[in-house]
């Protein structure tokens, strides 16, 4: 181990969310990052995942963020970073009830998941990828994780018990592929 204040040469041990969001941190205050087009994830290791969304997948996330809005109230935020074991993520749609903000406030990234967590699939995504993120906002505590295909027209809803039939959140989502 190296003295206070001295670099390492090289990552020994997958980083923990602690070190993964200040690194997160440290990449949104880089004026070098500032036009990096797409958004940025970092895996356990510190690697920079990105990935460009499409002109659909942006439409629809926007009309799931004015359901959420219109019929929860809360807060949603879009490109929502958080910080999980398994590496910093950042969910297209996130769901904070006033109760969530209140305990946890906004910061930034997210140390806790909040109750919904929403990825819309894009061609570049992975099942491995998908499952990796459920899996580590539900440890976080996400109530549900939404998993939008957009190409198919269909959604799943994912609880701390498996899938689930429909999400508890009775938010329409007929006209989200229109």
């Amino acid at each position: 181990m190296g003295r206070m204040g001295e670099s390492h040469e090289l990552i020994e041990k997958p980083l923990s969310t602690e070190e993964l969001a200040t690194r997160y941190r440290a990449i949104c205050d880089d004026p070098c990052f500032a036009n990096v087009p797409g958004k940025i994830e970092l895996d356990v290791w510190g690697r920079v995942l990105m990935s460009p969304p499409s002109t659909y997948h942006g439409l629809v996330q926007s009309r799931l963020d004015y359901q959420l809005r219109s019929v929860l109230g809360g807060e949603v935020i879009t490109e929502a970073p958080i910080a999980t074991p398994a590496g910093l993520f950042l969910a297209d749609l996130a769901w904070l009830s006033p109760a969530y903000i209140k305990a946890h406030g906004i910061q930034s990234p997210l140390m806790r998941a909040p109750e919904v967590c929403i990825e819309i699939v894009s061609p570049s995504n992975s099942v491995k990828e998908l499952n990796e993120k459920k899996d580590a906002y539900l440890a976080l505590g996400a109530e549900e994780v939404w998993v939008i295909y957009p190409k198919s027209k269909r959604c799943e809803f994912h609880g701390s018990q498996g899938l689930l039939p429909v999400s508890r959140y009775a938010v329409d989502l007929s006209g989200i592929f229109d």
